[in-house]
């Protein structure tokens, strides 16, 4: 069963749209959804390819744990002061803070020939899939 809501035009977020608009940048301080990067993962017969869109992040705050078949990345964005004395801000939309995103593979990753690449704001990362090991079928005598 749908559940029907009554659309009303005047209600709080047309409230921060206007307050916004007028006054300072809208904020979504209130979402409670953490910031998140676009990432495609590819797959074929060896590895597995990812690349995530980290703009404005320095290499050296990207973090990446493999655990078996889950693949965690983290990076955090910081702000850089460059307002000068006098000047003052109109607008900031840029977002400074943490991004984090993890996925779970169908297989498990070989840690040890993991390669990563990042440049021009792009991670790519290539997860060589671990040999299966097979079971081995002992006959009894």
């Amino acid at each position: 069963m749908a559940n029907i809501t009554r659309f009303t035009p005047f209600d709080d977020t047309f409230d921060d749209l206007l307050r916004g608009f007028f006054v300072r940048p809208v904020s979504f301080e209130g979402t409670a959804t953490p910031a998140q990067f676009r990432v495609d993962v590819t797959e074929n017969n060896g590895a597995y390819t990812l690349r995530a869109e980290l703009p404005g992040v320095k290499k050296d705050d990207i973090n990446i744990t493999i655990d078996g078949d889950q693949v965690a990345i983290g990076a955090e964005v910081k702000k850089e002061k460059d307002v000068k004395d006098g000047d003052r801000v109109l607008r900031s939309e840029r977002y400074y803070g943490k991004v984090y995103r993890a996925f779970t593979l169908g297989q498990p990753v070989d840690e040890a020939a993991t390669n990563a690449k990042y440049a021009d704001g792009v991670l790519e990362l290539t997860l060589p899939k671990k040999a299966a090991v097979t079971a081995k079928r002992i006959t009894v005598q």
